[in-house]
């Protein structure tokens, strides 16, 4: 037997389905400058990772770093792509997908308790940087070892952040970072 929904009821699922609407426009701005100064920021970083995990033979680069990087040139100034941010939550995520994957293997619901746990702690932890969201993911079901906090994801991280350094501060109107703690 079926229930008619009450007017209350449909007001409420109304009023929850009208939030999803959205109002306005982006307030993303962008200019040619910036364009330019996150594509060479990018592209150096990367190739830069790249090469070293081909002439050393050792992990220096794993795929968050591609958003760390949007992050780092093409948002330089938000809160979310600083130095503090960038290197302690794919830290501190790297941390938790080793200790979950050694406790209880990679199975989904693993997985998905371990990327629970970091996105908490990253936000405990006031380093919240959303590229390293994935690093559980990877460790765990890449079975990968304490080892690979080190590298690629710490020195990784510190190489991505040299070189927003550099990069960034570059241009005049550009102060990185905005924070160091």
């Amino acid at each position: 037997m079926s229930q008619i929904a009450s007017p209350k009821q449909k007001s409420k699922t109304l009023s929850y389905i009208a939030k999803m609407r959205g109002k306005g426009q982006s307030p993303l701005k962008t200019n040619w400058k910036d364009i330019l100064t996150a594509l060479i920021g990018c592209y150096i970083t990367i190739f830069v990772l790249l090469e070293l995990t081909k002439v050393t033979n050792t992990i220096w680069f794993m795929a968050p770093f591609g958003s760390s990087c949007i992050l780092a040139f093409a948002l330089w100034n938000g809160p979310l792509s600083q130095p503090r941010n960038i290197i302690g939550s794919h830290v501190l995520t790297s941390a938790v997908g080793v200790i979950m994957l050694k406790l209880f293997g990679n199975e989904p619901w693993a997985i998905a308790l371990a990327v629970a746990l970091a996105i908490a702690l990253i936000m405990i932890t006031k380093t919240t940087h959303p590229p390293a969201g994935a690093n559980p993911v990877i460790i765990m079901l890449g079975n990968y070892s304490w080892h690979y906090i080190i590298t690629p994801v710490l020195i990784g991280s510190l190489i991505i952040v040299i070189f927003a350094l550099i990069i960034n501060n570059l241009r005049s109107t550009r102060k990185y970072p905005t924070f160091w703690w």
